[in-house]
């Protein structure tokens, strides 16, 4: 359990979230990101030089990405003071882990002050070409860099939807269960776009896109949401034959960024934009579970995250979940013993999008702001990442 590692209330923001080849397709993920923070901060009046360590999280390689921790850092605070950072990737937990990184630290008192950036852009992902000078006629090995690692885990020997199907297979899910929780789904997204956008303005910040040599637009909203209703989940045929997920029921590659100040329960003070409401890092929570079932991480990585803070699932007020596939959410409830109409409100990555790096990023945000709303408590947010994996972190809203 951490004591000491508070978020400012405020401190934190997402960009909105492109369906890949949209508007944010062309920009260099990196470059992007580092300058909506510092707008971002700029706008807030934070001073980005009060920042001491920088991790930034990213998955999909853009140009200069060996450059990628220390050129973002640089970028953030203008060169004005000298900035370290470290680049983390452990795909789609890769927000909730630079996270963590900055509040353990916090924690040790190496440092006051931290940002956690992350970014991606699914849109133009690299087409890789590896040597292969023993392989017949020396032959090259190529790799989409987006498409074959979701279509294949080395290790498990899947495609990602296949090891969703087999926790729906466990669980005895159907594809109507689907859908109706698909459904709800893009109908808690519809509550924040609700006056004008009320919610999501709460947290979610402009960004500036180069769309051209002589032209630049600011986007403001997600782009590329799918409308959906049940008529049209029921014409969809499920993507792997005997499964019960359509492409409705997953979620879509998208491009975006996210940003979180960490710091100590002073500073936070001092920078909140409302100094009366206080949010602190408790406790975080990881796990893998067994060989192709990867929907079902989320389960014991939560679990590990409530018992290191000392707390029950009835204890939690709001969770939120990347949920790259709806079974993650059924499968999770009906373990957990919760209501699974009751999660994820105001919206998720299966109705917004996956840019990966900064998803969790976005969740967090959203959680943070409906335990505001709900006059505080405990949150959980959960999700699982590739090769089995996942992650849970619990804030408190006070």
């Amino acid at each position: 359990m951490l004591t000491k590692a508070f978020i400012p209330y405020g401190g934190y923001y997402s960009s909105p979230f492109c369906r890949w080849q949209g508007t944010m397709a062309n920009e260099n993920s990196i470059v992007l990101g580092a300058k909506t923070a510092r707008n971002w901060m700029l706008s807030k009046k934070f001073d980005p030089t009060m920042l001491q360590y920088l991790y930034y999280g990213t998955t999909i390689a853009q140009k200069h990405m060996f450059y990628s921790h220390a050129w973002a850092a640089a970028m953030l605070v203008d060169n004005q003071v000298p900035l370290s950072a470290l680049m983390i990737n452990q795909a789609c937990t890769t927000s909730t882990t630079c996270i963590h990184l900055a509040a353990v630290n916090i924690e040790a008192g190496t440092y006051e002050t931290a940002f956690a950036l992350m970014s991606d852009r699914c849109s133009n992902g690299p087409h890789t070409v590896w040597p292969n000078p023993l392989g017949p006629g020396g032959e090259v090995i190529s790799e989409n860099w987006m498409m074959d690692n979701f279509n294949s885990d080395p290790n498990a020997g899947l495609k990602m939807i296949q090891t969703a199907e087999n926790v729906a297979r466990d669980i005895g899910t159907s594809k109507e269960e689907c859908d109706a929780v698909t459904l709800r789904r893009y109908e808690q997204y519809q509550d924040a776009l609700a006056n004008d956008r009320a919610f999501q303005k709460r947290y979610m910040f402009p960004v500036e896109v180069r769309v051209s040599k002589k032209k630049t637009v600011v986007l403001e909203a997600d782009e590329g949401i799918t409308p959906t209703t049940a008529e049209g989940l029921a014409k969809l045929k499920p993507v792997e034959p005997g499964g019960v997920m359509s492409y409705g029921a997953q979620t879509h590659p998208a491009d975006g960024n996210a940003g979180f100040i960490i710091t100590t329960k002073e500073k936070a003070r001092e920078i909140s934009a409302d100094p009366n409401v206080e949010i602190q890092i408790i406790s975080y929570g990881f796990s893998r579970a067994k060989r192709g079932y990867m929907a079902a991480a989320p389960v014991p990585a939560s679990e590990m995250a409530l018992e290191k803070a000392g707390l029950k699932i009835g204890d939690i007020k709001a969770i939120k979940t990347h949920n790259p596939f709806i079974v993650n959410d059924i499968n999770m409830a009906k373990k957990m013993g919760f209501d699974v109409m009751n999660m994820n409100n105001y919206g998720s990555s299966i109705v917004y999008g996956h840019p990966q790096g900064p998803t969790a990023g976005r969740l967090i945000a959203e959680l943070i702001e409906e335990l505001v709303i709900l006059g505080g408590g405990y949150g959980l947010w959960a999700g699982c990442a590739a090769g089995d994996t996942a992650a849970a972190m619990i804030f408190k809203v006070s």
